[in-house]
């Protein structure tokens, strides 16, 4: 029996992906990453992907023109409503930061903001226990951010957990719009966590509500909790996610 295995597990090989020593993933077609556009041309639009986005992530004034990921949802009505053809989202999955201010674009351009904290680090860069809650969230973002744990993404070879208890965790990863009925649940796990702790926001649910910004029944937990990382994306897709935890905790230089 146990030569068996040992045969089994000798022709499967591996099957864990060489990411981030080897290359990415190959990303699905319909993948949107990091949005690219020239401000210069959208100076003088009248702006159709601003009365197109469904979530108020695009905004155009004689001022300024700028997106914000974190109230995106990346459905490309933007992208298809933009007459100048300027608009458009690239294969970058590259969008955590570690500021919600970072989140906003207003230069693709620009160098891409950093999503390293230095205390997280310092204290939680070998060994990273998380403990994971779906406050409304559909399960689009839960999925993915699960699916990290399997044989392909191999999460734990970073030294990062998911744990099932708050009070064996480090920090807590933030999924859904936070709807009334879960505010009570998400305060307490936050609390049950010990200091020093961190806060993840996984999806555009939980930065900004989403699409479910302005119902009475939802919160937006990202902005009662002191969050230390924003990983937008609907949902994120798990390269965005593992990409943003690595660099968070200094495993990927930036």
């Amino acid at each position: 029996m146990l030569f068996d295995i040992f045969n089994a597990r000798y022709k499967q090989g591996s099957h864990t992906m060489a990411y981030p020593d080897g290359p990415a993933p190959v990303l699905p077609d319909r993948f949107a990453g990091r949005p690219d556009f020239d401000p210069s041309i959208c100076a003088d639009c009248e702006a159709p992907c601003q009365s197109a986005c469904p979530t108020g992530a695009i905004v155009h004034s004689e001022q300024r023109f700028y997106l914000d990921l974190g109230k995106c949802i990346f459905c490309r009505r933007c992208e298809h409503a933009c007459i100048k053809q300027n608009l458009h989202f690239t294969k970058n999955h590259q969008l955590a930061t570690n500021s919600r201010e970072a989140l906003i674009i207003t230069d693709p351009k620009s160098p891409l903001p950093s999503a390293h904290n230095a205390r997280v680090a310092k204290r939680f860069g070998k060994s990273f226990t998380l403990r994971v809650v779906s406050a409304g969230g559909c399960g689009a973002c839960e999925a993915d951010t699960n699916v990290l744990n399997t044989l392909a993404w191999d999460l734990s070879r970073f030294g990062i957990h998911y744990a099932a208890s708050p009070r064996h965790a480090d920090g807590l990863i933030l999924i859904g719009p936070v709807t009334n009925n879960m505010i009570d649940a998400v305060q307490s796990t936050y609390d049950a966590i010990p200091q020093p702790k961190t806060v993840i926001a996984v999806g555009s649910c939980a930065i900004s509500g989403g699409i479910y910004a302005d119902s009475p029944a939802c919160q937006s937990a990202a902005e009662r909790l002191p969050t230390d990382l924003f990983i937008p994306g609907c949902p994120s897709h798990p390269l965005t996610i593992l990409d943003g935890f690595l660099r968070f905790i200094g495993r990927i230089p930036e």
